[in-house]
């Protein structure tokens, strides 16, 4: 099939708004229910941590369905594939607003995660194909933009929905999104479907991916609640996960038509992009899920409080995005790329060196401000970098195994950055009550001013308590920080192991089908 030509003028920017408004929908999905599960938990007549199924039912369908999209749209077309996605989601987020029941909504959940899994990487991958190779930089950027200020806004929505309206609206919300993509999207994207290939199914890749991708994300999601290696279904998972992943890698290098094409990895930038890519939205991800529950839990912030404290990240790359996209024909991606990880790294360090129980609203705005910067240079350049040099009918594929290893690394930034902030304070708890001592000059003067102030020795005792739990949480968090900045330093010399890509393009030529 003959590529088909870049599109112009309003036609591109039409589908370049239709295109964002899908990865916006899935984004802000994947994070908008996090902060409602009480609520639906208690409408629904079921537990919190039975409620939590609702996040783990769409977590692994949608980790499944992400990396198999390559083979899918060989089979089916990018278009076809991409239209029927974004109608399955719009049906499915519909019935998990109607949801009667837990069970069904969970279900219900389960069929949306799976049709949400091509979004992303489609909506990528067709919007390459719609800008000349010299202007695909500012195609990524602008995708970018959607990809950053989705989860931030996620769960302030999610939170302000469930309090004001009724959770059900968490998921109506994507009704009227979904079909505006679809109105503006088909009309351009209906002459422009790429080639099919009769593929056979690789029913053994599709089973191992399940299984061990599967077993992972249930693994991550309960892992905290279950004690995580301590508990026999944690480590069962664990080995069952990497037994099955092992296989499945095997297997997709010796298949003819494998269901993710693992062989990607053999290209230097590919390999370099996608694994700097995860590891820093690891370290993102777990900060923006990190923050939220330090400031609402054990600094006295409200949810909405809390919300506009983290919103600023997103000022600067809606700012700088399409500038950077503009000229990134004549940046080097890899120094943008490197900009982006010291900007992480300072904004990590200046956090460890501020945050304190009584620290003022703007302590907390002001590193997320210039993080923005981090953020800008982030997506574009890795994208660019990861995509470079690969054939037109390989950035599909390429695209929705990047993307789930982003996903995936962000599920596991999560479970591991709130696992080791609380064990840490449990640390820090220990250290801090050792001061509280009939031993300690200082807790008897503490002590008589709690006295002048009307306490008793038992209430003065609570209140202090109350405190040590506070600031182990905070020097938890603080020791979280540290370590992040340290590793995105590190991350400032991987990337380098890539070349450049050529043009600043986001593939040699590729995304155009």
């Amino acid at each position: 099939m003959t590529p088909h030509p870049p599109l112009e003028g309003s036609t591109r920017w039409l589908i370049t708004i239709a295109l964002s408004l899908a990865t916006f929908m899935q984004v802000l999905d994947s994070t908008i229910a996090n902060v409602a599960i009480p609520t639906i938990a208690g409408n629904l007549g079921a537990s919190t941590s039975q409620g939590t199924w609702v996040i783990t039912s769409f977590g692994v369908a949608n980790a499944i369905s992400i990396p198999i999209t390559g083979f899918l749209a060989k089979r089916f077309g990018e278009v076809r594939l991409f239209m029927l996605a974004n109608i399955g989601f719009i049906i499915t987020s519909a019935l998990c607003g109607i949801a009667p029941s837990l069970e069904l909504l969970i279900f219900f959940r389960v069929l949306q995660g799976a049709v949400a899994g091509p979004l992303i990487p489609l909506s990528q991958s067709l919007l390459l194909s719609c800008y000349p190779n010299e202007k695909k930089g500012m195609a990524l950027a602008l995708w970018s933009m959607t990809v950053i200020v989705a989860p931030i806004f996620g769960p302030i929505l999610g939170g302000w929905i469930s309090d004001n309206i009724h959770w059900s609206w968490i998921f109506f919300i994507n009704v009227p999104i979904g079909i505006l993509a679809c109105w503006m999207a088909w009309p351009i994207l209906r002459e422009r479907e790429t080639a099919r290939f009769e593929i056979p199914i690789d029913r053994m890749g599709l089973i191992l991916l399940a299984l061990g991708i599967g077993a992972l994300q249930v693994m991550l999601d309960q892992g905290k609640d279950l004690d995580w290696f301590a508990s026999t279904e944690i480590v069962t998972l664990a080995i069952v996960s990497g037994l099955a992943l092992i296989a499945l890698v095997i297997w997709e290098l010796t298949d003819a038509h494998p269901v993710v094409d693992v062989s990607l990895f053999r290209q230097r930038n590919f390999l370099v992009g996608s694994v700097s890519t995860a590891l820093g939205y690891m370290l993102y991800f777990g900060s923006i899920v990190l923050l939220p529950l330090l400031l609402q839990e054990h600094l006295g912030y409200t949810a909405t409080q809390a919300g506009l404290a983290a919103a600023p990240i997103g000022i600067l790359p809606v700012i700088l995005s399409p500038i950077i996209g503009k000229f990134s024909n004549r940046i080097d991606f890899r120094w943008l790329a490197t900009l982006s990880f010291v900007m992480f790294a300072f904004t990590f360090i200046w956090r460890a060196l501020t945050f304190e129980p009584g620290m003022a609203f703007s302590d907390v705005v002001w590193p997320q401000f210039v993080q923005g910067i981090g953020i800008a240079c982030f997506f574009m350049p890795l994208t660019a970098i990861t995509l470079s040099g690969l054939k037109p009918n390989q950035i599909a594929g390429a695209s929705a195994l990047s993307n789930f290893m982003r996903v995936q690394a962000g599920a596991i930034g999560t479970s591991l950055i709130t696992s080791i902030w609380e064990r840490r304070e449990a640390v820090h708890h220990v250290d801090l009550s050792a001061n509280v001592s009939t031993y300690n000059p200082a807790w008897h003067a503490a002590l008589g001013d709690y006295h002048l102030a009307g306490l008793t020795d038992g209430q003065a005792l609570g209140v202090t308590l109350r405190e040590i739990v506070r600031q182990g949480y905070v020097i938890g968090a603080n020791e979280i920080f540290w370590a992040a900045g340290g590793l995105f330093l590190i991350l400032t010399g991987t990337i380098w192991f890539a070349s450049r890509p050529s043009g600043g393009s986001a593939s040699d030529g590729g995304g155009a089908h």
